[in-house]
């Protein structure tokens, strides 16, 4: 297949790129000692692990260590300490930490353990008896025309990965009645000047932290009641004012331990999880906290009053109740994304600013609803030193992500048996697998697939270019009153992808925050990407600032188009959006519209497309837990192209280890051909000179006059450095550096290839 690329606008992306590598942590180099690791001048290659606690009076962690010194790739390892009955606040949790990373220091393994807060959470509430998280439950009744009406409300069992198999589950401690109200109900929610406070008049005839029993009385001239209870769970409440300085004390205890840095995986309020939503209930993450804060926030609003105009409405206060929703979600998305950046100024404070801080914020592996209470949506917030998600997240997540954090590649947690085509197709999308459990490694083709695909690493220098984003409005899509409730455009973002047009997806407050920008050209641009398209998503409740943003792109290279009206603010008062947009933003009649509009600007730009993302992310797994979403995904043999020009093929489609690729194309109309296996990768300067080539198995490479013949297949990878001299890496070869690769230069390294232990494998 061959890959023209041309037009101006591309070249103009490519000028406005440096070609310095990015900046990247110098956490400590163990790559001297075994040539088994990369060195830290490059993007590293990590693998999780999960402790338990009957290993703490052994030594068996030793041969945990010495396995992955000898047998892995791995520049460090996340263990994860989630114990039954011991906290990383205890005593003997901290000394076997320090055995290990002292005795892993030795070994060549670096350490970033999961010091998280809900890692201590019978600690915090030891601590902090108040400031626990609760859960606000409200149950709609209808009245009993004569004598009382019973209502009972129960609570709801929280567990993930934090509270599973023997850990104790994110258990209700207590229940309470907080408040009753009694109405007349009309088609709108309550009747129009009739809700009354009835608490006083109600009794609650148990409270137990399994359930709430509620006696109602008969109420002349209302019809229904809505009974608010509440349930203190085993979880630090978010709102806690004490929570953030906790999570420092837990980083400073471990101060006195040789570590790498320090994680922080799925944060945010305890689960939520689809099945709860068809309880036919209301729920609210509560605390007075909370409240407070929500009341200082709203000019001196209840919480609890507020939360029955969100679940159930009032006649003639639907504005209101609009913006009472879009004040409590973004509480939930500030909140969380505050705690998360002090997370990662602790780490750095603590451990020096060579400190890893990783993992990823995503829980629900998808911008849904689930993930709306979870966090406020709050991934483009969660500081992170690389791009990091789990799962099946889409696509056009990950590689946004890459843009704002200045990660050319990102990292995406995975754990399933279908490993061998996420790894390729990752490589495809511009990421790597963080490896769960680091042992998924352990078969030597798989092996061999990872090392090949690590050589990108060395010439990795910006993300993949996505010529297209779709801005989704972010308080549109968490406004459960609103039009375009759970939707942040998927179905476009997956349209655009499957049609060979990679696109990023970003929320609305990211122009808000300033990291989405406009140049002085009128170019929008995320981090390094420029755009040739963005699409704005339904932009209902943003504000009028939002238009300020689009109009200085309104004469610039970014075609302009919208996806839905804007007729509300953030208050929901009304306000005429569209006319204050700039009248070149094309308006689509829908998704699919959009789809064709924007297929159209491109194609009159000459925007090249890669590889159609034909494959999908398999959700079977998570379906057990009632997940039913499906995105597109990069299939296992095709090529992409990186922001800077760089070119990648990937082939892994037929053989785990990669198949062969014997390929003819074109690179900024200069010709190239390669023959190797697994992986290929080239980038051109702008005479059409190599500038980087990596690859697997290479047997050939043409480019101009620039030629490579070996005679039997290697990996390696090939670069200028900032001298403008060749420097190279030659990955598994045991005897003298072939002469054809000392005639471009005597300056190699080597990598070897680990030899997994023994493993028992399940082929895909």
């Amino acid at each position: 297949m061959k890959i023209l690329f041309q037009g101006t606008l591309f070249l103009w992306f490519l000028a406005s790129c440096t070609h310095s590598s990015p900046v990247q942590i110098k956490y400590k180099d163990y790559s001297k000692g075994d040539n088994l690791r990369l060195s830290n001048r490059y993007f590293p290659e990590f693998g999780v692990q999960s402790w338990q606690e009957e290993d703490f009076f052994t030594d068996s962690y030793m041969q945990m260590i010495d396995e992955a010194n000898e047998k892995t790739p791995y520049n460090f390892l996340i263990p994860f300490l989630r114990f039954p009955s011991y906290e990383v606040t205890d005593s003997i949790v901290h000394s076997y930490v320090k055995r290990v990373a002292e005795y892993a220091a030795q070994k060549n393994v670096q350490l970033a353990p999961d010091l998280d807060v809900r890692n201590a959470r019978r600690a915090y509430r030891k601590k902090y008896p108040d400031e626990m998280q609760k859960m606000l439950r409200l149950k709609e009744a209808e009245l009993q025309n004569t004598g009382a009406t019973e209502v009972v409300i129960r609570s709801i069992d929280l567990n993930d990965h934090y509270s599973g198999g023997a850990l104790t589950h994110h258990i209700p401690l207590e229940g309470n009645l907080l408040r009753v109200y009694a109405y007349k109900k009309s088609e709108a929610g309550v009747a129009s000047g009739t809700l009354r406070d009835i608490t006083g008049n109600c009794e609650a005839t148990y409270a137990t932290a399994d359930s709430v029993g509620i006696k109602i009385p008969a109420q002349p001239d209302c019809t229904h009641a809505a009974a608010l209870v509440t349930f203190t769970h085993l979880y630090p409440d978010i709102f806690g004012p004490h929570l953030m300085a906790f999570q420092r004390e837990i980083i400073e205890q471990y101060k006195d331990v040789p570590l790498i840095g320090v994680c922080k995986d799925e944060w945010g309020f305890p689960p939520y999880y689809p099945r709860f939503f068809r309880e036919g209930l209301h729920d609210f993450w509560y605390s007075e906290h909370r409240a407070k804060t929500y009341a200082e926030s709203s000019g001196g609003r209840d919480l609890p009053a507020d939360c029955l105009l969100m679940a159930i409405g009032e006649q003639n206060k639907d504005s209101e109740r609009k913006a009472a929703i879009n004040r409590f979600m973004e509480m939930s998305r500030l909140r969380n994304t505050n705690l998360e950046v002090d997370f990662y100024d602790a780490v750095k404070a603590v451990f020096g600013k060579d400190a890893a801080v990783t993992v990823h914020a995503t829980w629900w592996p998808y911008p849904d609803k689930c993930e709306f209470l979870k966090n406020g949506l709050s991934w483009w917030t969660a500081k992170r030193d690389w791009a990091q998600t789990d799962e099946v997240t889409p696509y056009a997540v990950r590689t946004a992500l890459c843009k704002k954090w200045g990660s050319p590649i990102w990292y995406n947690m995975y754990y399933k048996m279908d490993i061998v085509p996420q790894m390729w197709s990752s490589a495809l999308g511009g990421g790597r697998i963080d490896y769960l459990p680091y042992q998924s490694l352990f078969h030597p083709e798989t092996m061999l697939a990872e090392c090949r695909i690590r050589l990108l690493n060395y010439i990795s220098q910006s993300p993949i270019d996505c010529p297209v984003a779709v801005v989704f409005g972010h308080y549109s899509a968490m406004n459960w009153a609103g039009p375009h409730y759970d939707d942040v455009g998927m179905e476009l973002v997956d349209s655009l992808w499957r049609s060979g047009y990679p696109t990023d997806l970003i929320p609305t407050t990211e122009i808000a925050n300033g990291s989405l920008k406009v140049d002085k050209n009128g170019t929008i641009w995320y981090g390094k990407q420029a755009y040739a398209a963005v699409i704005l998503y339904h932009p209902e409740f943003e504000n009028a600032p939002l238009a300020d943003f689009f109009n200085k792109a309104s004469k610039g290279n970014t075609t302009l188009l919208r996806v839905g009206e804007w007729t509300e603010n953030f208050d929901g008062k009304p306000l005429g959006g569209a006319q204050l947009l700039p009248a070149s933003m094309t308006r689509a009649a829908d998704a699919r519209d959009a789809f064709t509009k924007v297929c159209h600007a491109l194609e009159k730009k000459h925007i090249p497309r890669q590889t159609p993302a034909t494959d999908i992310l398999d959700n079977t797994y998570f379906q057990l837990r009632d997940f039913e979403h499906v995105s597109c995904a990069p299939p296992t043999t095709g090529f992409s192209r990186m922001i800077d020009g760089t070119v990648i093929r990937v082939a892994g489609t037929k053989n785990i280890s990669g198949d062969t690729i014997q390929a003819n194309f074109k690179v900024n109309n200069y010709d190239v051909a390669v023959d190797a296996v697994g992986v290929a990768a080239v980038r051109l300067d702008k005479n059409g000179n190599p500038e980087a080539l990596a690859a697997g198995g290479l047997k050939s490479f043409r480019a101009g006059n620039f030629e490579i013949q070996l005679n039997n297949r290697t990996d390696l990878a090939l670069w200028k450095n900032p001298d403008g001299k060749w420097q190279g890496v030659i990955q598994g070869w045991d005897g003298s550096i072939p002469d054809a690769l000392l005639q471009i230069t005597p300056s190699w390294s080597r990598l070897s290839v680990p030899v997994p232990p023994e493993f028992i494998f399940r082929r895909r």
